[in-house]
């Protein structure tokens, strides 16, 4: 028996990369999966029945149930039909992974509005519908999981990735929300931090040393890494694991913390700027996050 033996599990974005490889095991792990993409390009154009479909069968083809959706997680119309198709052919939904994305990675100052509204309208916008559309079936039954996906991005920040960072840091907002609005209904919402190579970090420039190195250790993590914990989440077994934040790195698994208090001074008489400039702030600087500071500072070693 799987982990995930009767359950229904919506994936978004799963004909190819880390959606794939999640959709591929939780099928493995005995779930129903909905196969949820519009097999858009990395930015967003375009669009294909394949990977979709290509998914569903490799799964069929292997004993498992599948179905593929091709709609828009952008659409709030279209973010429904993956729902209402997990429950029209397979009963129920007990899980939602959002996986979906598209890239439009430039330097800030030469970011446009489209360039910022479709990044947000298919990480932020299309996590917020998808979950919108399974909350009345997971609070109908009492239980239910969300599988976020955030990214160090958005965590840590990243450079020409403004509006990816956003829309990713967003999204755990969103998770925390979720989990506090309803845990009292049996529900739970968390996110993952993926490291792996894919379509979406190829794009990744390679322009510097530094910059060259970061892909080496991308391209060592495989996509199929993130799937177990994924599994894990949509599951019973973490029935009592919510509102936490994730990260798997090739075998390491890393739970992040959440911004908490690190310093604090107090002036009775009150601050002026330039007691801020004297006082605090030679205070707080041994504490400061560093001003260039992107995952690769933070995760310097090489994965596990």
């Amino acid at each position: 028996m799987g982990i995930l033996d009767g359950k229904v599990v919506a994936v978004t974005g799963a004909g190819r990369g880390i959606g794939r490889e999640i959709a591929l095991l939780c099928a493995k792990e005995g779930a129903a999966v909905v196969i949820n993409d519009p097999g858009v390009g990395e930015s967003g154009d375009g669009g294909e029945a394949g990977p979709a479909e290509q998914t569903a069968s490799d799964i069929i083809a292997a004993g498992g149930q599948a179905i593929a959706n091709l709609a828009s997680v952008a659409d709030p119309a279209g973010a429904t039909t993956i729902i209402e198709d997990a429950v029209k052919k397979f009963g129920r939904i007990d899980a939602v992974v959002n996986n979906a994305g598209i890239l439009r990675d430039t330097i800030w100052h030469k970011m446009s509005h489209e360039d910022w509204r479709a990044v947000i309208d298919v990480h932020l916008n299309g996590a917020f519908n998808v979950s919108k559309a399974a909350t009345p079936y997971f609070r109908e039954q009492g239980s239910g999981s969300f599988v976020h996906f955030t990214s160090t991005s958005g965590l840590i920040g990243n450079i020409g990735q403004a509006n990816y960072s956003a829309a990713k840091l967003g999204i755990v907002g969103l998770s925390q929300s979720i989990a506090l609005d309803m845990a009292r209904v049996g529900v739970r919402s968390n996110c993952i931090a993926p490291f792996a190579w894919s379509r979406m970090t190829a794009s990744i420039p390679t322009d510097t040393p530094a910059a060259m190195e970061r892909v080496q250790r991308m391209q060592s993590m495989g996509a199929e890494k993130i799937a177990p914990l994924v599994a894990f989440l949509a599951s019973d077994a973490s029935k009592d694991v919510s509102n936490q934040i994730f990260a798997v790195r090739r075998n390491e698994i890393v739970l992040f913390s959440k911004p908490r208090p690190v310093r604090s001074m107090t002036k009775t008489e009150g601050w002026t700027a330039q007691a801020i400039a004297d006082e605090l702030v030679p205070s707080f600087r041994p504490s400061f996050a560093r001003a260039d500071e992107v995952s690769a500072h933070v995760f310097p070693y090489d994965p596990i």
